[in-house]
């Protein structure tokens, strides 16, 4: 099956892969907060067309500002992006024609990036055996010879958030052999903002921070997104982005989600909560989990050679689950669940627990 590189995008799936799509389908490819944007984006919309008549900041502002008081640095530490994929795509100019270490399974961007600007890139496989767990002697050995190591934390598609200790002496031997170190921080927010990395950014110069506010806001559709670093990276960041890069409505919507506290905390319990009852659903079916702690998790059925075929059924079922044919490391034996409102939840359980009955006797 010729399969999209990326989730949120059903009906191009049913079409490529040939299949009629159901009249209902629920989306559970994509990992964006199931409630939809904060009531205050809602609440400002009507007045956001006054807007359309005027240039945006060139810097991001206000939303540049709210991000600097929400994580108490300066704005001289904060560029902002047409979403995070701009940003990737920026960075990636950063390390034209260098060595860059991407640890898989992980986000497929960071590869597609580098090879733009022909960066040499050097693989390392995080294994199924350890629970995806960071290969921390073997990527402290390929930093010597690195430019850049690209970190997702917690990490897309397995959910697992490395352990602290284990980044924080990543981030000491990059300054000990001039490694710079990126560390995608896109799900964070579904954890607990205190494990950002951010701090630590401010006091080491070959750190950069990568955040969205796609995931935790559910405004994909605006593309928002910023990075945080030494102000020395971000001006040769900036040197490289376009214009007027982040239009003036995405801006004001950005302060209204980060002023947002009670609707982050509930996103964060809500998430939790339905990761965690999937996860015993799932692992009382025979199957393996990954230890997630993000707004999704990644599974695989008792007999990995039915991931297929149980990919395919729930499709013809309307159920869209994110494949992991893309993911180097997950031989398509895996397959991914965004975290939906409880019904929808409900529905899927249900779905699966029909597929597992039928094929499991």
């Amino acid at each position: 099956m010729g399969l999209p590189e990326h989730g949120a995008n059903p009906n191009s799936l049913y079409e490529k892969i040939g299949l009629v799509p159901p009249r209902d389908i629920i989306d559970f490819s994509e990992n964006v907060n199931p409630a939809g944007p904060p009531q205050s984006v809602i609440d400002i919309w009507p007045a956001l067309v006054n807007k359309l008549s005027a240039y945006p900041n060139p810097t991001g502002e206000p939303f540049r500002t709210a991000v600097a008081h929400y994580h108490d640095v300066s704005t001289e530490n904060i560029i902002v992006g047409n979403g995070a994929a701009e940003l990737i795509a920026l960075l990636a100019q950063r390390y034209r024609g260098k060595r860059a270490i991407v640890i898989h399974p992980t986000f497929s961007e960071y590869e597609a990036t580098l090879r733009a600007t022909d960066c040499e890139i050097v693989r390392i496989s995080a294994k199924e055996t350890s629970n995806f767990d960071l290969p921390i002697q073997e990527i402290l050995l390929a930093m010597h010879d690195a430019d850049v190591l690209y970190l997702c934390t917690p990490n897309n598609p397995t959910g697992v958030l490395p352990n602290r200790k284990d980044l924080e002496v990543i981030v000491a031997h990059g300054g000990k052999v001039n490694c710079e170190v990126v560390i995608d921080e896109a799900f964070i927010d579904f954890v607990d903002e205190k494990l950002s990395f951010i701090p630590v950014a401010l006091l080491n110069q070959h750190v950069i921070i990568l955040r969205s506010m796609t995931k935790m806001y559910a405004i994909p559709g605006i593309r928002l997104g910023y990075v945080v670093a030494n102000p020395l990276v971000i001006t040769e960041i900036r040197e490289t982005a376009p214009q007027w890069n982040v239009n003036g409505i995405a801006v004001e919507i950005g302060v209204a989600c980060l002023r947002a506290l009670e609707y982050r905390e509930q996103a964060i319990v809500h998430s939790r909560t339905e990761r965690q009852k999937m996860t015993k659903f799932l692992q009382g079916n025979g199957c393996t989990v990954t230890d997630s702690v993000a707004n999704f998790l990644t599974f695989k059925p008792q007999n990995a050679q039915w991931t297929e075929q149980l990919y395919t059924d729930l499709l013809k079922r309307g159920i869209v689950l994110r494949h992991s044919k893309n993911f180097i490391g997950m031989n398509g034996s895996w397959l991914r669940i965004g975290m939906k409102k409880s019904v929808e939840m409900t529905v899927l359980k249900e779905e699966l627990t029909r597929w597992f009955k039928a094929n499991l006797q």
